[in-house]
């Protein structure tokens, strides 16, 4: 049996039987999944982000073939990582509320999309909290 049929099994009980997943199962299975595929992978890095144990935050990224990247306050992933590190890094504090994260997360995003010619057009920030889940949509350049 190989890994993915395995993750596959957790996947088909998340999707089919409804249950909830951890966001560390999750990150796994996605990893697997990736993994799987990496003489043909897939070109993507996904974010994976959500509450776990107790409401505490989990966040992780990808590259394309499933090698996971964890942290405690921020990650990055696409072709503007390199200056979203660095606007990241210059705006991020801890324990934010959640219109303070979403102001710091908007401003680091716009700035990095506006610093890198393959990204633009914006980009949508969720903020997940204990209660809900809110999506935005930024508006970036339009060019």
């Amino acid at each position: 049996m190989s890994i993915f049929e395995y993750n596959g099994s957790a996947l088909v009980a998340m999707l089919r039987e409804e249950r909830d997943m951890k966001p560390e199962t999750f990150a796994n299975l996605v990893s697997a999944i990736l993994y799987e595929k990496r003489f043909g992978p897939y070109f993507c890095q996904p974010v994976i982000a959500g509450l776990g144990d107790e409401d505490k935050p989990f966040i992780c990224t990808m590259d394309s073939i499933g090698a996971k990247e964890l942290a405690k306050d921020f990650v990055v992933a696409g072709t503007a990582s390199e200056s979203l590190y660095g606007s990241c890094e210059s705006m991020f504090k801890e324990n934010m509320e959640p219109e303070e994260l979403f102001e710091t997360v908007s401003q680091a995003l716009l700035a990095s999309v506006d610093r890198d010619c393959l990204s633009g057009w914006g980009g949508h920030v969720y903020v997940v909290t204990p209660t809900e889940v809110k999506e935005r949509i930024l508006k970036g350049r339009m060019d």
